[in-house]
């Protein structure tokens, strides 16, 4: 079974149902439980187009839907929010059921295996070697045929989003979203995001390896809130085939770094957990000893889930951390992997650190929050994004709905910690 959309333009959302009735014709059968695993509203897809086809065409067929929304480590959507993400028929539908992610929670957990820290350290190219248990949400294991949807963008994690990753971490357990984003943070953003083959990539291969349930994968290219293509295969061939058309799409190449760029984060990233995305996906192109801003005056925390943690410890380079292991052991690594990330490469030596790039947050934080976590403040009310826009050839960059789209440099160098020794 394969299946795929792609026109050279943006997809109608008729055109897209269209496509999916057919693809989904063969899929489900009489009194199968059938799981459906999609991102939670912090992604841009379609959702309501896909969740309406799914009903129509999985749930009559099989025997029950369940449409599990991969949180990850993400706050569960409120009652509104998955009424705008899936539809005000949400939980309405005949044989559809919507069921969140609980990461927390043991008992929506079955541990399927263990990657070896042999393994673990050939992966990882030597970065990590410890064993790791693998645990995943129940309902993966309970299914008769699993169905994996996802959009597929540049990703500062893994390389690309998408496919198995909805797994791992999407509907896993708390170590594999932990060894995978410290991974991912050793190796440093500017060198995994929008990388398709990545050791990030090859440990979630593994770990998706050890779920026997068949499935297939639907994945998404989208340029900006419109599809522009639509893969529907095993769950690695549509991922593959649409990492490809996202590499063409959804990366900026610019013949230039500019000293100040202003991210502008949309209203989906509520927190700057999800927002820090205005920082990874723009990292490259922002000149060493320049600023990021991140613009969000919609943004009022750091993390509802994470926060208390990000409080303790603040936003540091790699390094910071790698040279004072001890000190951070008690520490999730998923959160010191997104302070990392939030602050960029830089060194840390003889007590002394030295960030790359001057990262500020001109949202609703206060700026007492923002020097004690080690970040730079800026009054939002004082930014006027008309007036800094247009103004490229003096070093200043406005990027509009920042997160998605990845900037590099055209003739492919990459920042790196060395040029700060």
């Amino acid at each position: 079974m394969s299946h795929q959309l792609v026109t050279g333009h943006s997809i109608s959302e008729l055109e897209l149902s269209a496509f999916l009735d057919e693809a989904l014709a063969g899929i489900g059968r009489a009194n199968e439980h059938i799981v459906a695993v999609v991102p939670d509203d912090t992604r841009s897809l379609p959702m309501r187009v896909v969740f309406d086809a799914l009903s129509r065409n999985v749930a009559p067929r099989g025997g029950t839907l369940t449409i599990l929304i991969a949180l990850g480590t993400h706050p569960p959507m409120s009652d509104g929010q998955l009424a705008r993400h899936l539809g005000p028929e949400w939980n309405r539908r005949p044989g559809v059921r919507v069921v969140q992610h609980a990461w927390k929670d043991p008992g929506a957990l079955v541990r399927v295996g263990t990657i070896p820290g042999q393994e673990l350290e050939e992966i990882s190219g030597g970065l990590l070697a410890e064993a790791v248990p693998v645990r995943i949400n129940r309902l993966a294991l309970e299914a008769d045929r699993l169905l994996i949807v996802n959009p597929v963008f540049p990703h500062e994690v893994v390389g690309f989003s998408g496919g198995h990753k909805y797994f791992f971490p999407g509907i896993s357990g708390a170590e594999m979203v932990d060894v995978s984003h410290w991974l991912g943070a050793l190796m440093t953003n500017p060198k995994v995001n929008g990388h398709k083959n990545t050791p990030v990539r090859a440990l979630i291969e593994r770990a998706a390896g050890m779920i026997a349930t068949p499935r297939h994968g639907i994945a998404l290219v989208m340029k900006g809130s419109e599809p522009v293509g639509a893969f529907v295969d095993d769950v690695y061939a549509a991922w593959s085939a649409a990492a490809d058309l996202s590499a063409k799409t959804n990366i900026v190449w610019t013949d230039r770094a500019f000293h100040t760029v202003i991210s502008v984060a949309p209203e989906m990233y509520r927190e700057l957990w999800t927002a820090g995305k205005c920082m990874y996906k723009l990292e490259p192109i922002v000149a060493s000893g320049g600023t990021l801003v991140i613009y969000g005056p919609h943004i009022r925390e750091l993390s509802p889930t994470h926060g208390a943690w990000i409080e303790q410890v603040g936003y540091h380079t790699r390094d910071y951390f790698t040279m004072q292991r001890e000190r951070f052991s008690d520490v999730p690594r998923g959160v010191l992997a997104h302070s990392t990330h939030v602050k960029g490469i830089g060194t840390y030596e003889k007590g002394v650190e030295k960030a790359r790039i001057d990262v500020r947050l001109a949202t609703g934080i206060s700026k007492s929050l923002c020097e004690r976590v080690n970040l730079g403040y800026v009054d939002s009310a004082t930014i006027c994004i008309e007036e800094l826009a247009g103004r490229e050839q003096e070093g200043i960059l406005v990027v509009p709905r920042a997160g998605e789209m990845l900037y590099r440099l055209a003739d492919g160098t990459v920042p790196d910690i060395d040029e700060l020794m």
